[in-house]
């Protein structure tokens, strides 16, 4: 398994709260939609990373990694696997603390060349999933 329980746990409660969603528009019907607002319920700042640059969830969005004139934290990757690996790059040049590739999201040599250079990561999982099973984590009101 790619990224174990205390990654999973230091990503989502140590590692900082702003989260750049790869492949968030606004198209309701799609997972990464449904899972930036519960990670928007659970207190993180969700960036829209995406091609048209749509605002979403009333975050402004940017049509890359590049473009965003602020850190991030955790890069959340909803791209298929062929892509992800571009990403996950991006993600180190930008300077982020943590890389995570959603489920069915999986490139080993991605997930290496990401730890080899310093940050956290995890593939095939869901921190929608994962975070209401943290113990002690507040919750915004909606």
């Amino acid at each position: 398994m790619y990224g174990d329980d205390a990654t999973v746990r230091t990503i989502l409660t140590e590692l900082g709260d702003t989260w750049a969603v790869v492949g968030l528009s606004s198209n309701q019907r799609r997972a990464a939609y449904g899972v930036a607002a519960v990670l928007q319920r659970y207190g993180k700042r969700v960036v829209p990373v995406h091609p048209k640059a749509e605002t979403v969830h009333g975050e402004r969005g940017y049509a890359n990694l590049a473009d965003i004139p602020f850190d991030v934290d955790v890069v959340d990757v909803f791209v298929n696997s062929d892509l992800a690996g571009a990403v996950a790059d991006e993600a180190v040049a930008k300077g982020a603390k943590a890389v995570w590739f959603q489920l069915g999201v999986v490139d080993a040599a991605a997930y290496d060349r990401t730890r080899a250079a310093g940050l956290e990561m995890v593939m095939d999982r869901c921190p929608a999933i994962e975070i209401p099973r943290l113990p002690q984590r507040r919750v915004q009101n909606s």
